[in-house]
């Protein structure tokens, strides 16, 4: 069968899947309740009262407490067996994937996601979800290889059958694209791993020629004098966007800091100790304390700053512990 014709085939197949349930309507394990919505805030650091105070709701339009509308999609996950799709009933979703699969398009990745929410949930609904296969687009040529676009659409309802909201979901599934052929080269040698480059941008190019020129500049407010970093362009206190710098000496104290050993990252020396340094002048940054014992680091631990030169192309600001006199 020539390439043209597995294509045909397989546009054939597809078609069959498109306007399809993959399966019944998913029900939600539990209703919602404020134990989930209370962890939900608290991981997504949201201290909007209607969601985890009572009282509180009860003097808003709510009348009560609510579920913060982009839980949605939570009440119906189905939890730890999602790390073991074999685990889980192949549903139509899972055939269409295990169909690209046998045609060499084992690569998906997820491109967007589009929600609307019709209601609030409250504490007592019970949520279910019907997922439909919305589209399969024609054979699209990207960057990550060849492939089709799968949007499914899954529409909320409460116990009364009644439409509590929608998201779309969109993956791209793809033939990898071959990796180049390596060239035998006797003489040349692998270059080393770097550091993972920093982000230089509009907002604070600046600081990162002040860093390769050997300086540490703290942002300041132009307006009411507050430090702030990493560099930004307003003001978190007055929204100014006026702003200029001072020079600091790199004295400070470790506020808090971690050990990583995992995972392994090319390029840096594991394990890492990475610091959060409160500054003299009075901001934070986050930096690695370098040239002292691990288990010597404590917090309240002085600390001064050097720029240091890390590869031919990077100078990153390097803090040594300072010794006692």
């Amino acid at each position: 069968m020539t390439t043209a014709d597995k294509r045909a085939t397989l546009e054939a197949a597809l078609k069959e899947y498109v306007g399809t349930a993959i399966g019944p309507a998913a029900r939600g394990p539990d209703v919602v309740n404020e134990s989930m919505i209370r962890h939900w805030c608290q991981a997504m650091g949201d201290e909007n009262p209607a969601y985890l105070d009572a009282a509180a709701a009860a003097r808003t339009v709510h009348g009560g407490i609510v579920a913060p509308p982009t839980m949605m999609q939570a009440w119906i996950l189905e939890g730890l067996p999602m790390a073991d799709p074999a685990s889980l009933p192949q549903d139509e979703q899972r055939k269409l994937h295990a169909l690209f699969d046998s045609y060499g398009y084992t690569g998906v990745v997820a491109t967007d996601c589009e929600q609307e929410y019709t209601r609030y949930l409250r504490p007592g609904d019970a949520v279910s979800a019907l997922t439909t296969i919305e589209s399969i687009s024609e054979q699209k040529a990207t960057a990550l290889g060849v492939g089709y676009f799968i949007v499914t659409r899954s529409v909320f309802s409460d116990s009364a059958g009644s439409e509590v909201g929608w998201m779309t979901f969109r993956v791209l599934k793809f033939q990898p694209a071959a990796a180049p052929a390596a060239v035998a080269d006797p003489v040349a040698v692998p270059a080393a791993p770097q550091r993972i480059r920093p982000a230089r941008a509009h907002d604070n190019a600046w600081w990162w020629e002040a860093i390769d020129a050997g300086h540490l500049l703290i942002q300041r407010c132009a307006d009411c004098g507050v430090l702030r970093h990493p560099p930004r362009p307003m003001c978190g206190r007055c929204q100014s966007i006026r702003w200029d710098s001072v020079a600091s000496r790199g004295l400070g104290t470790i506020h808090s800091y971690v050990i990583m050993h995992h995972p392994p990252i090319p390029g840096y020396d594991f394990p890492l100790a990475v610091a959060v340094i409160e500054l003299e002048e009075g901001t934070r940054i986050v930096s690695n304390i370098v040239d002292c014992d691990h288990d010597a680091i404590e917090i309240g631990m002085t600390v001064e700053c050097r720029i240091e030169v890390i590869d031919d192309e990077l100078k990153l600001p390097q803090f040594f512990p300072v010794e006692s006199p």
